[in-house]
């Protein structure tokens, strides 16, 4: 029998709406590689009878002859940031350690309706604050890619790491992930997967742990194109339980896959050829262009001249934004409470928080209040508030020109764990050229592309206007066909 891991979600739905195999096999085998893995630290928690309960609803359905949904007989990771009722959910953090919800968010819940069963819980940066799955309270998670020569644990990227590890491992043949500012195409670049972050809107955000709300947007992240097309359109559609949520027609964003670019511009931002950026991959963009055009796409310049702002303003937003939806997590109604004797009330708040978030969940919240405090409100956060609204217009202005915007995921490939701890401003620069199309609230997605001398992949990004999708993942398609990227790390784990 083919090795059921190898396949991805088409590959598992089409075979089990076929009878190629039963979508019980398909969670065993799974259920099987998640245990062996264990090395990877890509899951807090296991939930392998999830997994089987849903397959055995599958084939049940399927012996039945009823209509199968889009994700029947997938098994998925599912992000540790989506509230999952009755299993643990924790943003990777020790102040909601062992908190179980009642409920399920709406994300989980369409997918789980579409068929799909849950693996388990994965780990992330704790809260989602990170570039690099280091800030987990229970430990960082490996990249399945080793360097060329080097035996040291590579990042997966933040702060969906557990996801984006998971996938390029063949432990998940899909996962659910979050883009505040650039969440899954980063670690999606980092691992050689595809990882799509839709329109802001187009996915609920009930039931997901808060960042930061204005930017916060679940996405899909899977081994091809193909795959996170028919994820999304599992996973998205109106909630009138989130006031942000777009009220609008799912497309079939499958069905009208078509990587012929003829008469369509792709638009090449001048300002994303940044200074520290690796040669390797301001090459792979070269290639990009040479593909796109292939597929039949002429090539523009475009400009977008508030992007060196982007970043700066992103990390007085975010972080605001952050400070008040943490601020929930007090130890009175859920989760962690520390208590020491004898004490009041903002005492055992203080020794809460203290003990419950780490380090850089505390950095946030410190640079979110300062920014929000008196005195420093006007000259941070509004002054934040206008560059959004200016790189937002860069991007409208451009989209005048082009149909699609293509440029580099990250300003390098992989690196060590480990090592850039000791400089955070090093590390939000692995945002650099993510973070502008989350401040835009655009649609945009990461595709891999090469791999570098160090035997490390490099992803492209493609952005599209608000609710373009389609285009996005069709010029992400014509990519992966000229790419032909069937890298996949060696198993040490």
């Amino acid at each position: 029998m083919t090795d059921l891991t190898s396949l991805g979600v088409k590959e598992i739905r089409d075979g089990v709406r076929a009878g190629s195999f039963t979508a019980r096999e398909v969670a065993e085998s799974f259920n099987t590689a998640v245990a062996d893995a264990a090395a990877l630290n890509t899951f807090i928690v296991t939930t392998p009878d999830h997994a089987l309960a849903a397959a055995d609803k599958v084939d049940a359905a399927r012996a039945a002859g009823e209509t199968l949904g889009a994700m029947a007989g997938v098994p998925i990771g599912m992000k540790d940031l989506f509230a999952t009722n009755r299993v643990q959910t924790t943003a990777a953090s020790h102040i909601l350690e062992g908190f179980t919800p009642r409920y399920e968010s709406t994300v989980s819940q369409k997918l789980w309706d579409a068929g799909a069963g849950m693996l388990g819980k994965l780990n992330l940066d704790q809260f989602a604050m990170g570039s690099s799955n280091e800030t987990s309270y229970f430990g960082n998670v490996t990249s399945p890619w080793k360097k060329a020569g080097s035996n040291a644990a590579m990042s997966p990227g933040g702060s969906s790491g557990g996801s984006s590890s998971a996938v390029a491992a063949r432990i998940a043949p899909a996962a659910t992930g979050t883009d505040t500012g650039g969440s899954i195409r980063q670690p999606a670049a980092f691992t050689g997967i595809c990882g799509i972050k839709p329109t802001y809107g187009r996915c609920s955000r009930w039931g997901v742990v808060a960042f930061a709300s204005s930017l916060d947007q679940a996405g899909p992240m899977a081994r091809s194109v193909e795959d996170c097309a028919i994820m999304l359109g599992a996973m998205a559609g109106f909630d009138p339980k989130d006031a942000t949520s777009l009220q609008m027609d799912v497309p079939d964003w499958e069905a009208a896959l078509n990587s012929d670019l003829r008469g369509k511009k792709v638009g090449i931002p001048r300002e994303y050829r940044m200074e520290g950026t690796d040669q390797a991959i301001l090459d792979s963009w070269e290639q990009g262009k040479a593909w796109l055009k292939d597929a039949g796409a002429e090539i523009v310049d475009v400009s977008l001249p508030h992007t060196k702002y982007a970043l700066p303003a992103y990390y007085i937003v975010a972080p605001a934004e952050a400070s008040s939806n943490l601020a929930r997590y007090d130890g009175v109604r859920y989760g962690l409470r520390d208590l020491p004797d004898g004490v009041g009330l903002q005492d055992m708040y203080a020794a809460t928080r203290a003990a419950g978030f780490g380090d850089e969940v505390k950095r946030r919240i410190l640079i979110g209040t300062y920014v929000l405090s008196a005195g420093f409100y006007d000259a941070y956060y509004t002054q934040a508030q206008k560059i959004r609204a200016l790189v937002a217009r860069d991007f409208a202005l451009a989209f005048e020109q082009c149909d699609v915007i293509l440029a580099p995921t990250t300003p390098t490939a992989s690196f060590p764990l480990g090592s850039m701890n000791e400089d955070p401003l090093t590390m939000y620069l692995n945002d650099v050229f993510a973070v502008p199309a989350s401040l835009a609230g655009l649609p945009a997605m990461s595709v891999p592309a090469t791999i570098n001398a160090n035997g490390l992949p490099l992803g492209l990004q493609l952005v599209g206007r608000p609710f373009d999708e389609q285009g996005v993942l069709n010029a992400g398609l014509a990519i992966q066909q000229r790419a032909n990227f069937t890298a996949k790390p060696e198993k040490w784990w």
